[in-house]
């Protein structure tokens, strides 16, 4: 089981990175400047594939990703190489690659939304129940709808998780439906509850309702919009104490592995990567997309470009940096890793 997830895993986090790079591919033929290189995995490389529109594609040992080696990516006396061209085609080169990670990411959202339904937010139902906990104790099973809590109407996850979170340590009615009949259970949500759970020890989420292909299409831009929304706003909310840090910690391969163990339909995990790496490379960072795309503005704005020496030498440390931060963040999942719901 665990090896077919990780697999599964690798397999999807391995296509996204290429169908990234696809993009950028696409882009760059579509606008004449040629590439001289495919690459399926990460150097060195093992082997040429074959050779299409004037590029080799390679497979190569590190099986973690791809990548796509422009002509002239960073030498501007090459013809009909990426920094011999306009401003404007690099721009378009440069964007299509996050583009087509959002694009994967909204037609995921309609595959999900149009085979599983429109989730109903104003219903509550426990999705998962931790052994040993007070909710499997009082007797709550996933599936039930929680409707009440001491009296008050359940309209969201968020109303359930403030009235739970004021009454820590004092017992509770939950008011909930079963197979169509309601019932109510007495319980105490835990001051401190074991890593990893909550104080009363369930998972929620909400039901869903059955929605037409056209419904599904627009809740995936929708959920694509919102996830978009979310990530950029995250950094502010921790600012703010809105969000713990924990909540806006990055995680590198092996607390995405451990996300992806615990949600139910991979699609939404996929989904939520595709758009988180179509945002983070439109960052503008030195080495990433959005970083390279800066650098263009100076030559479409004002018509004067910033020299060849100068933006090698920034994406280089950029590059380092991004790097050391990858090292840094996939250690630091094995020295303190993540706390997920059990």
């Amino acid at each position: 089981m665990v090896v077919t997830q990780l697999l599964t895993f690798i397999f999807g986090i391995v296509l996204l990175i290429l169908l990234h790079e696809l993009g950028h591919f696409i882009a760059a033929r579509a606008l004449n400047v040629e590439v001289e290189e495919f690459g399926l995995g990460f150097p060195p490389k093992v082997t040429r594939l074959f050779r299409a529109w004037g590029t080799d594609f390679t497979l190569n040992a590190i099986p973690l990703g791809g990548f796509v080696r422009p002509k002239g990516e960073n030498d501007p006396n090459v013809e009909g190489g990426l920094a011999a061209a306009s401003p404007w085609v690099r721009l378009v080169v440069l964007v299509a690659g996050p583009a087509m990670n959002l694009m994967i990411g909204v037609l995921l959202g309609v595959i999900i939304f149009y085979n599983m339904g429109k989730p109903v937010t104003n219903k509550v139902v426990v999705d998962l129940v931790s052994p040993g906990s007070p909710a499997e104790q009082a007797g709550l099973l996933p599936g039930d709808l929680i409707t009440q809590i001491n009296g008050q109407k359940i309209n969201s996850q968020q109303t359930l998780q403030q009235v739970v979170t004021q009454n820590l340590g004092t017992p509770i009615s939950i008011t909930y439906q079963r197979n169509g009949q309601s019932d109510t259970i007495t319980l105490v949500p835990r001051t401190n509850p074991p890593a990893g759970q909550g104080a009363i020890g369930i998972r929620m989420t909400n039901p869903t309702t059955p929605v037409s292909i056209g419904e599904a299409v627009t809740e995936g831009f929708t959920a694509t919009y919102d996830n978009v929304r979310g990530i950029l706003a995250l950094p502010v909310r921790v600012i703010q104490g809105q969000a713990s840090p924990s909540e806006g910690r990055l995680v590198g391969y092996r607390g995405m592995f451990e996300i992806y163990q615990q949600i139910f339909n991979p699609l939404w995990f996929f989904m939520a990567i595709s758009i988180s790496l179509g945002v983070i490379n439109l960052m503008p960072f030195p080495a990433l997309d959005g970083g390279r795309i800066l650098m263009t503005m100076p030559e479409i704005l004002f018509r004067r470009r910033i020299p060849q020496k100068y933006e090698n030498a920034i994406n280089l440390i950029g590059f380092a940096i991004l790097l050391m931060v990858l090292i840094y963040v996939n250690v630091q999942d094995f020295i303190n890793p993540i706390q997920l719901p059990k």
